[in-house]
This record gives structure tokens, C-alpha cells and sequence, in this order.
């Protein structure tokens, strides 16, 4: 249950940076690395994909990780670094400590791509940016779901057996997030667009661009 209620305040904030206004985002280029390493992005995309197949519940922690890089100071890489005797960073934090993982699967990643690029190429910040993208994976049951939990039509040793692998959606008391869910899940193309708009939105969020900042050589220590 506590898992449950972390990650829906995850993503109630993430639609809510919806609402939140940016100016950086004409700094950033969406097909930077196509320019400046091509195999960035595959790389990325073929490291995550192996982490979920080997814990289902990494694309969640993945995601979760860029939302509490995002939410504090901006979209750096700050919550990645480990503490030192002169340094404390954002992982050891109270809302973080024993609550964030897939930190493993950022230091995968920045191993994976430097077979490709330079070092100096691809920031921690944009690691767990596109990592997180591509950890969103298509939920087919909420073409049915509905179904299998509120039909009287249907056979009922069957219906029992697909709700074992498509669990009934949340229920609350009738809030504000109880009405979302109900919403998105009977329109998933509205979630999949808003969801993903929210994502972006929260992406930008204080972004180091330019001479911002520095591109590190290990996501968990400072240059």
C-alpha cells in the first residue's frame, strides 16, 4: 500500500507540472544526441529494457528517480551522487533514504554509452530523463479491464484468471485522483497524452544547459 500511495503522488505531481510554466525549454534539443553520438539513445533504451526484464519493477523506480531529480532544484542528476566526507547529497535524504532505487541501472547506463561516446557526451541528468521514457511500457489491459471486473457476461473462472495479471484499479474515497483514474482508464490514449506532456513539462524543469554544470564521469561522485 505504501508503494502504491508513493507512486500515485508521483504521478498526481508529475500532471501537475502540467500547470507549472518553463523558459528553458527552447535551450534544449530534442535530437541532441542524434548529432553528437547516435548510439546514445539505443544504447539507453536496450540497457532499460534489460533491467525491467530482470525486475518488472525497475520502469517504476526509474521513473520515480527522474521525478525526484526533477522536483528538487530542477532536472540535474543531483539525486545520483553518493555522500563523502565533505559532500551530502540528495540520496540520503529523508523522503529518499531506503525508498529510491535503479541507481545501479544509471551507472549501467553511463558505462554502456561511454563504449560509444566521449565521457564529456552524456549527462547524468539526460540519462535518467531518457531512461525513465523508455521504461514506459504499454499497459494492454486497460483495453479490458472493465470488463473483467464490472461484466456480469462474462465466465467467471476466466475473469478470475486475467484479473491474477490485471489488478482492479485503485480505489479511494471518492476524491479528486479517484475521478482521474477513472477517467484515464476508460480513455488510455488521453493518459498516454497528458502523461507524457506531463513528463515533458517536468523535464525541463531547470535544466543545466551550456557551461551549466558539468558533465560527470561517474553518475554517483562529482567530478
Amino acid at each position: 500500500m505504501a508503494a502504491l500511495q508513493s507512486f500515485l503522488v508521483c504521478v498526481i505531481f508529475a500532471f501537475a507540472a502540467i500547470l507549472i510554466p518553463t523558459s528553458t525549454s527552447a535551450q534544449l534539443i530534442a535530437d541532441f544526441y542524434q548529432n553528437v553520438c547516435p548510439g546514445a539513445l539505443p544504447t539507453i533504451r536496450s540497457v532499460v529494457r534489460r533491467a525491467i526484464r530482470r525486475e518488472p519493477r525497475m520502469g517504476a523506480s526509474l521513473l520515480r528517480l527522474h521525478f525526484h531529480d526533477c522536483f528538487v532544484n530542477g532536472c540535474d542528476g543531483s539525486v545520483l551522487p553518493d555522500d563523502t566526507a565533505n559532500f551530502t547529497g540528495e540520496k540520503t535524504a529523508f523522503p529518499n533514504l531506503n525508498s529510491l532505487g535503479g541507481f545501479d541501472v544509471a551507472d549501467q547506463i553511463k558505462a554502456a554509452v561511454e563504449k560509444y561516446c566521449n565521457a564529456s557526451v552524456v549527462s547524468c541528468a539526460d540519462i535518467l530523463a531518457v531512461a525513465a521514457r523508455d521504461s514506459v511500457q504499454t499497459a494492454r489491459c486497460t483495453t479490458f479491464r472493465a470488463r473483467i471486473y464490472i461484466d456480469t457476461n462474462i465466465d467467471k473462472s476466466f475473469a478470475a484468471s486475467v484479473q491474477q495479471v490485471c489488478p482492479e484499479l485503485f480505489k479511494g474515497d471518492n476524491s479528486e485522483s479517484d475521478r482521474l483514474v477513472q477517467y484515464y482508464s476508460y480513455l488510455p490514449g488521453h493518459f498516454a497524452r497528458d502523461f507524457g506532456a506531463s513528463m515533458i513539462k517536468m523535464g525541463n524543469m531547470k535544466p543545466l544547459t551550456g557551461n551549466d554544470g558539468e558533465v560527470r564521469l561517474n553518475c554517483s561522485k562529482i567530478n
